[in-house]
């Protein structure tokens, strides 16, 4: 992409800036990876949704009721494309990316998934993408395998082989890790996983809002992903999955919609999608995410990319000059997709997070949902900061003048 001029990056920055209500400069967001700030078209989307459209929908002859059907399947849509899946029909509304990953575990995983299979995930799943395999293969008798990367989180395909075998049915990895911010390639470890038979998981919580993901392209047979860590609303999220699996598997959850015909002996179930989301669905919700592809989609990735590899640079680059901090990964910004992880010598993540916090900037302390990454890195916690299309160079320069004076708060 051609290199564009400080003023031009300033003028964008505003232009950005001024879509969300919630950045009126009071204070510094960098905890993107946890979830995003929300623009007012999505704030919008719903109100309109709210105040215009709203009823339950599909269950309605009425016209409120078509309207708000009308509006959850345009949504459904809007995501189909935004990931390129195939059909609508391999679009399934959750709550969140971790309500999809459970999903995949408790009926395809419940269905398929025999005494002595194996299932492949790695050392840096978030919680999220290792406890529903955990559960999956204790109740299964079934054995579950960690990947071990090299230091700075790289995974080479010759590594990856080294896992597979023929006892191998299904292998989950995240996209981009929640702590090292290192990419995996998908594509290739979706294709090995495939040759050996097993059914292929991607974790796109933290990619998905970073970078073009094409469903076709990657050839997984599932990925999750979250509408708060997208600048969408809390309380939508999706899984994709291929039609075939997804009709052979068994239904999520029981009750209204999922159904096609009910006795007292049994039931029948409805066609997919509605076979995964019963009850009342969060068509608000469905109704902002969209709103909030949308948004994405106008700014495009390639500029996000480049403006989150900017910051990333710029503020590894000045905490690399200091000898008390020690970054996670990858010395290479380009690694780390926007999540700069870090501990720093004899300061207490949380004390680090509290002093940055008295500077009005927010960051992330804990295990974060990684705690086996945790101990593979021999840290019981560390701090993350971690970028959104509308952090800024300002933004940046805050954290660092925090973290500069942060020993020297603490009495060093």
């Amino acid at each position: 992409m051609t290199e564009i001029t400080r003023e031009e990056r300033q003028r964008e920055d505003q232009a950005i800036l001024q879509q969300f209500p919630i950045l009126d400069g009071s204070f510094t967001y960098l905890d993107n990876g946890a979830t995003t700030q929300k623009p007012q078209c999505v704030l919008d989307a719903m109100m309109h949704y709210y105040t215009k459209e709203n009823a339950n929908p599909m269950r309605g002859l009425y016209d409120l009721s078509i309207k708000a059907t009308e509006a959850y399947e345009d949504a459904r849509e809007t995501v189909r494309a935004f990931i390129n899946a195939r059909a609508h029909e391999e679009i399934v509304f959750t709550r969140n990316a971790t309500e999809s990953l459970n999903l995949v575990a408790y009926t395809y995983g419940r269905a398929f998934i025999k005494e002595g299979d194996e299932i492949v995930i790695t050392i840096m799943e978030h919680h999220s993408n290792m406890l529903p395999w955990q559960q999956l293969c204790k109740e299964k008798g079934a054995k579950l395998t960690y990947i071990l990367p090299e230091a700075d989180g790289t995974i080479t395909e010759e590594m990856f082989r080294s896992y597979m075998n023929p006892n191998v049915k299904l292998v989950a990895m995240t996209q981009v890790s929640n702590v090292l911010g290192v990419k995996n390639d998908i594509k290739t470890f979706a294709r090995i996983a495939h040759e050996n038979g097993a059914v292929f998981v991607c974790d796109g919580a933290q990619s998905v809002p970073h970078m073009k993901v094409d469903v076709q392209e990657l050839d997984c047979d599932f990925l999750s992903f979250s509408g708060h860590k997208i600048y969408g609303p809390m309380g939508i999220g999706v899984l994709y999955g291929k039609r075939d699996l997804l009709d052979k598997m068994p239904p999520f959850l029981f009750g209204g919609e999922m159904i096609e015909y009910v006795t007292t002996e049994g039931a029948t179930w409805n066609e997919l999608p509605h076979k995964f989301e019963a009850g009342t669905v969060n068509d608000g919700g469905a109704v902002g995410l969209a709103a909030a592809l949308r948004f994405v989609s106008s700014i495009g990735f390639d500029r996000i990319e480049e403006r989150e590899l900017h910051l990333t640079k710029m503020m590894m680059t000045e905490m690399q000059k200091l000898p008390y901090v020690h970054i996670l990964g990858s010395t290479d910004p380009e690694k780390h997709h926007g999540i700069v992880t870090f501990t720093v010598d004899g300061v207490h993540p949380h004390d680090i997070a509290a002093i940055f916090d008295s500077h009005k900037v927010d960051i992330r302390a804990g295990h974060h949902c990684a705690q086996p990454l945790m101990k593979f890195c021999h840290t019981p916690s560390t701090v993350r900061a971690s970028m959104g299309l509308y952090n800024t160079e300002e933004d940046v320069q805050h954290f660092l003048d925090a973290l500069k004076k942060l020993r020297e708060e603490m009495g060093y």
